[in-house]
C-alpha cells in the first residue's frame, strides 16, 4: 500500500482505505479461485496494482469517462483504475466466468460502484458505447484492434482522443508495425522505479 502511495499521493482516505483492502480479497479469492500466480500475490502491488495504475500516468480520465477492460481476468486493470477514477464508469469483461466471479467479489468487498463485470467476449460487447478501451497484454496488438474497433464512440472530451491504452512489455517493434497505425509508446520506467518496470509499456492507440 505504500507503495502506491509514494506514486500517488493525492489519494483520499477512502481511496486509501479501498487500496489497502486489496491484498486482504486477493489472497481469499485466490485461495478460492486461482486468478493470480501464487508468488503474483505476494507481490500484488507491485505486479498488478501499480502496473495497472500505469494507465493513470498516461491519462487521468475525466468524470463521466466510459472505459471498457478487454480480458480483465482478476480485474486488472480495471479495478485499481476504478478506485482511483470513482467518478468514471467502468465495463470488465472475460470469457472466463470464475474470473469474472472474483472481479464480482473484490468490487463488492471494497465497495465500487463504478464497476460492472460480465462474462462475456469482446466482440459481443456493444459498438460505439466507450471513450477508450483498457487491458493488459491479452494478445497481440492487431487481433485486439481487430475486436474492440467498433466500441469506442466518437465524441472525445478526454485530454487524449479516444481510443486503446494497452499495457505490454519486451521488444514491440514487430507488434507495431504489424498494426499499422499511429501509436504513442510511454515506458513504465519513466513514472515508476524497480526491476519490473523496465520493460513494460503502455500502448496509446488513438481511434480517427
Amino acid at each position: 500500500m505504500e507503495l502506491i502511495k509514494q506514486y500517488f499521493p493525492s489519494l483520499t482516505p477512502r481511496q486509501e482505505e479501498q487500496f489497502g483492502q486489496l491484498g486482504e480479497l486477493y489472497r481469499f479469492w485466490n485461495n478460492q479461485i486461482n486468478v493470480i500466480s501464487r508468488s503474483d500475490v505476494d507481490n500484488l502491488y507491485e505486479r498488478h496494482v501499480l502496473h495497472s495504475l500505469g494507465i493513470a500516468k498516461v491519462m487521468s480520465f475525466k468524470p463521466m469517462t466510459e472505459i471498457l477492460d478487454v480480458g480483465t481476468g482478476g480485474g486488472f486493470p480495471g479495478i485499481p483504475l476504478a478506485i482511483l477514477f470513482p467518478e468514471c464508469r467502468f465495463h470488465l469483461v472475460d470469457s472466463i466466468g470464475k474470473k469474472i466471479k472474483v472481479v464480482e467479489e473484490v468490487a463488492k468487498g471494497v465497495g465500487l460502484m463504478n464497476v460492472r463485470a460480465q462474462q462475456t467476449r469482446a466482440e459481443q460487447v456493444p459498438a460505439e458505447a466507450y471513450d477508450f478501451v483498457v487491458s493488459r497484454a491479452v494478445t497481440r496488438l492487431t487481433p485486439f484492434y481487430g475486436w474492440v474497433k467498433t466500441k469506442v464512440h466518437k465524441n472525445q472530451f478526454n485530454d487524449l482522443r479516444n481510443g486503446i491504452l494497452y499495457l505490454k512489455g519486451g521488444d514491440l517493434e514487430e507488434e507495431l508495425r504489424e498494426l499499422g497505425r499511429k501509436t504513442q509508446v510511454y515506458n513504465l520506467s519513466d513514472y515508476f522505479a524497480g526491476e519490473f518496470f523496465e520493460t513494460k509499456k503502455v500502448v496509446y492507440v488513438p481511434f480517427s
